[in-house]
């Protein structure tokens, strides 16, 4: 017998769709008869991680699994400090980014208040805040797919509590450089919290780029979010981190889960960025390189396309982005397809390597064209 339990879930979580996460790949390349798959979907870094942080993965001791994982990370946020010039107390490790979203929303909001974030942006922001009963205020970009500081401005209210930039932006490239951001942060005065989200700021190329890290120090109602899933190639240990001034760490920390982070993901996010150089630099020729190909691939076939910062690239399609995604799924390639992501028919794509994106390259003018 079915029972109904619709009368115990609450109005927001009524009108909330889940996210509905890709199939693994093998069950992928059986289901389009595939015998390889490039997942140019997700931003990850395929020449990563680094070769010690896999040789200690081996060699970890058995003794050690029955065992909870450090409860907040301890390790990894001393050597955290070490390398960023900061306290240990300064930082929190969290099981992916969306954690970390998860406990600044819970720290600062109750019911009323509102986040504030651009509207084409890193989705999880938003989802958040509304999963959770919150409102999200979303900032349009402008006709060059740039976030406004202005109307970010305008859009915070006596009841916003947090502010999202995401920096550079996934999936623009877009970014604000120094003087744009510490003009913002002076003109929120302390309002509200101001999280820069800086997931891709490894591959950023720019002298003007801002370092949050530095920032939090002039403005201490900021908070700096970092992962150790694009760079460094750690996608799938799940492990993020974020860093703000002791008074703000003391608030999250209340509403964030201890011994959510594994013991794997501590010691090979610890090994990798204390051997990180190397798959630094190699990553970044990799994708200046993969932005050659792509860019002058997107011209060629008369593509409109944007990008900038970051290890993506996206382009517009002359026709549906989910049939093109189908197809060449079918030439074992997944991309992202931006309809739900408020870009209709267009595709986002990730960097990867020189054979790869010149197959790639190949497979979507032949699906193009075709």
């Amino acid at each position: 017998m079915a029972h109904d339990f619709t009368s115990l879930v609450p109005e927001h979580v009524k009108n909330f769709s889940p996210y509905q996460p890709s199939k693994p790949d093998e069950y992928l390349k059986r289901m389009y008869r595939l015998d390889h798959l490039y997942r140019l979907n997700n931003n990850e870094n395929f020449l990563g991680p680094v070769r010690n942080a896999v040789t200690k993965v081996h060699e970890v001791e058995s003794s050690l699994l029955p065992q909870y994982p450090s409860g907040d990370g301890f390790s990894l946020t001393v050597k955290l400090a070490e390398k960023f010039n900061k306290s240990s107390e300064q930082f929190l490790v969290g099981n992916g980014s969306n954690e970390l979203i998860t406990s600044v929303v819970k720290a600062f909001c109750e019911k009323g208040d509102n986040i504030v974030a651009a509207d084409k942006t890193y989705a999880v922001y938003e989802w958040v805040a509304q999963f959770s009963g919150f409102e999200a205020n979303l900032v349009k970009l402008n006709d060059a797919h740039q976030l406004q500081p202005e109307q970010v401005l305008d859009a915070i209210n006596h009841k916003t509590k947090v502010v999202f930039i995401c920096n550079p932006n996934n999936p623009t490239g877009k970014y604000w450089d120094t003087q744009t951001l510490k003009s913002f942060l002076h003109k929120v005065d302390n309002r509200c919290i101001v999280v820069v989200d800086e997931a891709y700021i490894e591959f950023v190329d720019k002298d003007d780029f801002p370092n949050g890290m530095e920032l939090m120090e002039e403005f201490p109602n900021v908070v700096v979010f970092r992962t150790f899933s694009k760079m460094y190639g750690l996608a799938s240990f799940r492990i993020g981190y974020l860093c703000a001034q002791r008074e703000l760490i003391q608030i999250i920390e209340r509403t964030h889960t201890r011994y959510s982070v594994n013991h794997l993901a501590q010691l090979t996010a610890w090994e990798t960025m204390h051997n990180d150089a190397v798959l630094i630099e190699a990553t970044k020729k990799m994708v200046t390189q993969a932005r050659s190909i792509l860019v002058n691939c997107f011209d060629d076939l008369g593509l409109n396309h944007l990008g900038d910062q970051g290890n993506f690239w996206m382009a517009q399609l002359p026709v549906s982005d989910l049939m093109i995604y189908k197809k060449l799924m079918r030439k074992g390639y997944a991309v992202r397809p931006m309809t739900n992501f408020r870009f209709p028919n267009w595709i986002r794509v990730s960097m990867d390597r020189k054979e790869v994106m010149l197959s790639f390259c190949e497979a979507l003018k032949t699906t193009l064209q075709g």
